[in-house]
C-alpha cells in the first residue's frame, strides 16, 4: 500500500508528507535511470503500478521469509475446493504448486477491510 500511494498512514503528517516526498523522489529515479524508454512515459503513480507489479513476489518473500511451520494467515484460497476458507499453515503460505503465489486479491481491498 506505501508502495502504490493508497496506504493510510495515520501517523504524523510530517512523517507521512516526508514518507511519500521520498517514495516520489525514488520512483522518480526508477523512470529516469531506467533502460526502459516505456517508463519515461509515465505518470509517477504509473510507475509505482509497474514497480509493484514486477517485485510483489519478492516483496511476499520478504514480508513471510521469517514465518515458521505453523504461522498462520487467513487465506480463503487454501482450500482444494476453493469454497471453504482454509488458513496458510506453512510459512505463511498455501501448499503445492502456487506456494509462491503473492495473495494478490489483497491488492484491491482497502487496508482496513484487511
Amino acid at each position: 500500500d506505501i508502495i502504490r500511494g493508497k496506504d493510510l498512514y495515520r501517523g504524523n503528517n510530517k512523517e507521512k508528507e516526508n514518507l511519500e516526498k521520498r517514495l516520489v523522489e525514488m520512483f522518480e529515479n526508477i523512470r529516469k535511470n531506467n533502460n526502459n524508454n516505456e517508463l519515461a512515459n509515465l505518470s509517477i503513480e504509473q510507475v509505482r503500478e509497474y514497480w509493484w507489479n514486477a517485485n510483489r513476489l519478492e516483496v511476499w518473500k520478504a514480508i513471510t521469509c521469517a514465518a515458521k511451520v505453523g504461522d498462520t494467515y487467513f487465506r480463503p484460497t487454501c482450500g482444494g475446493d476453493n469454497e471453504s476458507p482454509s488458513m496458510a499453515k506453512n510459512n505463511c503460505r498455501c501448499e503445492g504448486a502456487n506456494a509462491n503465489q503473492v495473495p494478490t486479491y489483497f491488492d484491491y481491498v482497502p487496508q482496513y477491510l484487511r
